[in-house]
């Protein structure tokens, strides 16, 4: 039986389910679709930096001698669903069988248990094992408990992957060093610059698309210097790891003036692209503790990100959808002033509305091509 494997653009992972077991000459398809693309109002950025990562991973399929079908925003032919592109491949790859990694978002989830039916093909859905907890061992933890905490359901998580555990408890005799994690910046502090990197000719080709074909969007182009490859997202972990986690969990609270990103890491967009793992990341600012390079209080309230509130959140998510779409505790019901698109503010408050904005957008981009 012949495949087609379908990537999303969210799935940039040699190691992903759908291509574990692939082989020299099978196909590969990557689309870039409005359907996609616009379903919300993307930051520009955010479009950048997924379809530039998205192209760069199809060169690295290449390199392996993977036949990959790759349709870009502004071809001709492209019909603008990931739907009509898989259905428009199939006959150019030949394929009696479509594999594909469940999405991350219900919404496109949905889409695909309607695949089989509309292309006549069997449709391989396979789970998405790049996170530590599944679906159902999020439902098994949450069920019959009156409140989903999420400190709890991290201090579980920490025993079950024996991190930052000894002998049955936790390192240090504290689950949680929050407490430690408040300290206002001193005076003069200056934090160490965040990755970057300068755009080659893809990124450049991807912001000038995006720059004309996302004009009203939020957010611009300029000054987009995020890693779009995994060889760059790893480096932009060890200098996090190196230059910031030291002093991460000490200022993880405090604000300065014009320092947006203070001793944060910013790889969430490359966790969630699949350009790195979440063991990874843990394993490794882990080992900085083990080596004496960064303090307890630091690599555990990083690793609580991780390992506590990345998971929770997908587990929540999944374990109340698709009626937690719709949900409405705080009753707010009032249209978002447009300060909350432009940033255009004179509130000091400002700085920590864009981090805010920032960390939506990087951290809850959901499964799309």
């Amino acid at each position: 039986m012949t495949c087609l494997r379908v990537i999303l653009g969210d799935q940039l992972s040699e190691d992903i389910s759908s291509l574990r077991d692939i082989v020299p000459g099978e196909s590969v398809l990557m689309a870039e679709v409005m359907t996609e693309a616009s379903y919300v109002p993307h930051h520009k950025k955010k479009l950048i930096f997924l379809f530039s990562a998205m192209r760069h991973f199809a060169e690295t399929l290449r390199q392996r001698d993977i036949r990959v079908f790759y349709t870009q925003l502004d071809d001709p032919e492209n019909s603008h669903s990931l739907l009509g592109e898989i259905a428009r491949h199939m006959d150019k790859a030949e394929a009696s069988q479509v594999i594909v990694t469940k999405a991350g978002e219900y919404r496109l989830t949905e889409e695909m248990k309607t695949w089989a039916d509309q292309l006549r093909i069997p449709v391989e859905c396979r789970e998405d094992d790049r996170f530590l907890a599944t679906q159902e061992d999020f439902q098994n933890w949450a069920e019959g408990r009156k409140s989903l905490r999420m400190e709890y359901f991290y201090r579980d998580m920490r025993r079950r992957y024996d991190v930052l555990m000894e002998n049955g408890k936790p390192v240090g005799g504290e689950w949680n060093y929050d407490s430690e994690n408040r300290v206002p910046p001193k005076e003069g502090l200056s934090p160490p610059k965040p990755f970057a990197v300068s755009p080659d000719a893809i990124t450049a080709d991807v912001m000038a698309m995006v720059t004309e074909r996302f004009a009203p969007n939020m957010g611009d182009a300029d000054g987009f210097s995020y890693a779009v490859t995994r060889a760059d997202a790893l480096a932009a972990l060890e200098q996090f790891l190196i230059d910031r986690l030291p002093l991460f969990g000490t200022y993880q609270d405090a604000m300065i003036d014009n320092e947006p990103w203070m001793y944060h890491a910013h790889i969430g967009l490359y966790l969630n692209s699949g350009l790195l793992s979440p063991h990874e990341v843990i394993s490794k600012a882990q080992a900085q503790w083990q080596n004496a390079q960064a303090p307890l209080n630091a690599v555990e309230g990083f690793i609580r990100q991780i390992l506590g509130w990345r998971e929770y959140v997908r587990g929540i998510y999944w374990y109340r959808m698709p009626a937690y779409a719709q949900s409405n505790a705080l009753a707010a019901d009032r249209p978002l002033p447009d300060f909350f698109w432009t940033a255009k503010t004179k509130m000091r408050a400002s700085q920590f509305k864009i981090r805010l904005i920032m960390l939506m957008l990087t951290i809850f981009n959901g499964s799309w091509s």
